[in-house]
C-alpha cells in the first residue's frame, strides 16, 4: 500500500519536474540516498511531521524509537492563536522487546492513553523507520483505535527510509486528503471562503496576511497547515478557492482537492509588496468567479492602494541606507524567488539565488526577475560558499541557520530567512520587518570592529 502511495505522489501531474522525467526515472522517483543521522531536514518521516504538526489541536504520535521524536519536535517556528497541544512531544518509545514481539499493542495503548489525558479531537499517528521494518501495521491499529474510542485516529505512513523531506510532505498531505479533508461538513460556507495551502505560520506571518482578507471580508476556512484545527481541515473541501504558497510541498493536495471538489487554486506569494497585491488580486478575481460580488475586486484595489502607499513611506526611511546593497540568497523554494522580488523593491541587488529545493516553475521565475542571466545556485560545500562571497562581494547573506557561520567566518552580516526565524516577513508589515532586519545587520557597529587588523598584527607590522 505504501509502495503504491508513494508512485502516486512520483506521478502528481502537478508536478513539472516528475512530469519531464522518462518513465523508468519516474519509477525510481525522487528518492536519494540517505546518510546516517540526517533526520532533521533530511528523511521523509520529518517531513511528515513539519507539514502536519503546525495543525495545532492534535496529539501529534511518533511510532518509533524516542531518537524520532527528539529530532523532530519543536524544530520549526510555527505559531498557534489556540491549544499548544501541538507542542507537547507523544512517543510509544519503542524498545528492544517492541522489535522482537512487535509494536502493535504498544502503540494501541499509546493512543489510549493520550485520549484518556487530552481528549484531543484527533491523533495522527507517525511511522518511523524501525517499526516499519519490522513490519507493524499503523493502518489497522489507527483503525481499531478509532472504532474503539470513537475518535479519529490517522496514520500518516512515511518512515525515514522511504526518502527524502519533499516526499514526505507530500505523503502528509495524502494522509491528510485520505482520511480528514472531506470528512466533517462546516455548519455554514460563504463565497468569500479560501484555503491557504503549504502555508505553516512561521513566527506568526500568517496573522501578518489574516487582517488584510479580514477587511476584504474574505474567510479563511483552513490554513493548511500553519494554526490549523482539526475540524477545519475536515470541513476545508467547502472552500470557494485556494491559494497554494509551497508547490515543492503540498501540490497534491491543492490539484486533488481541485479535481474532487472543483475548488480552483492559483500559486502565489506574500512575500514582498507587488507579490502580496497580486495574491490579493489573484483571490478576488478566484473568489469572483466563484459567486462573490464584483465589487470585491474594487475593494481590493481601494486596499492595495492604501497598504501600499502606507508601506512604501515606511520602507523610505531604510531605502537611502539600503540602496545598492549586495544581497546573496542562499534558500530554496518558493522563497528563492519571492524574496528576490522583495528586495529588489527595496533598492537592492541581488547578486545570486539558491535553487537546492526549488522548482522548474521557481526558477523560470528567477529567470524573470533577474533576467535570463541570473546567478542560480545549486548546494555548495563551506569553501565554495567563500569563493561566492568573494567574488560576489556581497555586503549581506540571507539564508537558513546552517549557512550562517559561514557567513560569519567570511565577516559578513547575515540574516535568517529560514523556519527557523524569530520575525516574521509575510505582507506588507513583514516587507517592513525584513528591511528592518536587513538594515540592523547590516549596520551593526559590531563589523566596523572585527573587521580591524588584530592588536598583535599591528605590533608585527611594526
Amino acid at each position: 500500500m505504501l509502495s503504491n502511495k508513494i508512485q502516486d505522489v512520483f506521478s502528481e501531474p502537478g508536478c513539472s519536474k516528475n512530469q519531464g522525467k522518462s518513465e523508468k526515472e519516474r519509477k525510481k522517483g525522487c528518492t536519494r540516498a540517505l546518510q546516517p543521522g540526517g533526520a532533521a531536514g533530511g528523511c521523509a518521516f520529518d517531513g511528515a511531521k513539519i507539514a502536519l504538526q503546525p495543525i495545532t489541536d492534535v496529539a501529534h504520535l511518533v511510532h518509533g524509537p524516542i531518537a524520532c521524536e527528539g529530532n523532530s519536535w519543536d524544530n520549526r517556528g510555527s505559531r498557534s492563536s489556540g491549544s499548544q497541544l501541538w507542542r507537547t512531544g507523544f512517543t510509544t518509545d519503542i524498545t528492544e522487546l517492541d522489535v522482537v514481539y512487535g509494536g502493535e499493542k504498544h502503540l494501541f495503548r499509546s493512543i489510549r492513553e493520550i485520549l484518556e489525558k487530552y481528549d484531543p479531537p484527533a491523533v495522527f499517528v507517525y511511522q518511523t523507520c524501525v517499526p516499519a521494518m519490522v513490519g507493524d501495521d499503523i493502518e489497522a491499529v489507527c483503525k481499531a483505535a478509532s472504532q474503539k474510542f470513537g475518535k479519529p485516529v490517522i496514520p500518516v505512513n512515511s518512515p525515514g527510509f522511504v526518502g527524502a523531506k519533499n516526499l514526505g510532505n507530500k505523503l502528509a498531505g495524502e494522509a491528510l486528503l485520505d482520511y480528514v479533508i472531506g470528512t466533517e461538513e462546516p455548519e455554514h460556507s460563504t463565497p468569500y471562503d479560501i484555503n491557504i495551502i503549504g502555508e505553516y505560520n512561521l513566527s506568526g506571518e500568517l496573522w501578518q496576511v489574516k487582517p488584510l482578507l479580514d477587511h476584504l471580508g474574505i474567510r479563511i476556512t483552513c490554513c493548511i497547515s500553519g494554526d490549523a484545527r482539526y475540524h477545519d481541515v475536515a470541513q476545508s473541501h467547502r472552500a470557494r478557492a485556494a491559494m497554494m504558497v509551497c508547490s515543492k510541498s503540498m501540490i497534491n493536495i491543492a490539484r486533488k482537492m481541485e479535481e474532487r471538489y472543483s475548488i480552483p487554486f492559483f500559486e502565489g506569494s506574500f512575500y514582498g509588496i507587488s507579490d502580496t497585491s497580486e495574491s490579493l488580486r489573484q483571490i478576488s478575481r478566484l473568489l469572483v468567479g466563484r459567486g462573490a460580488a464584483a465589487e470585491l475586486l474594487e475593494r481590493t484595489e481601494a486596499l492595495i492602494a492604501r497598504e501600499e502607499a502606507r508601506v512604501w513611506e515606511r520602507i523610505g526611511e531604510y531605502t537611502p541606507r539600503l540602496r545598492g546593497k549586495r544581497v546573496l540568497l542562499f534558500t530554496g523554494g518558493v522563497k528563492s524567488w519571492s524574496v528576490v522580488s522583495a528586495l529588489q523593491e527595496a533598492g537592492m541587488i541581488v547578486v545570486g539565488t539558491s535553487v537546492k529545493k526549488s522548482t522548474s516553475e521557481d526558477k523560470e521565475k528567477i529567470k524573470e526577475i533577474m533576467g535570463q542571466d541570473a546567478h542560480m545556485i545549486d548546494d555548495m560545500t563551506p569553501r565554495e560558499m567563500f569563493s561566492l562571497f568573494r567574488d560576489a562581494r556581497a555586503d549581506i547573506l540571507l539564508s537558513g541557520g546552517r549557512s550562517q557561520f559561514a557567513a560569519l567566518k567570511n565577516l559578513m552580516p547575515w540574516v535568517d530567512i529560514n523556519q527557523e526565524r524569530h520575525h516574521a516577513f509575510n505582507g506588507y508589515e513583514g516587507m517592513v520587518e525584513l528591511v528592518r532586519q536587513i538594515d540592523l545587520s547590516l549596520h551593526n557597529p559590531m563589523w566596523q570592529i572585527v573587521r580591524k587588523p588584530a592588536p598583535w598584527d599591528l605590533r608585527e607590522v611594526s
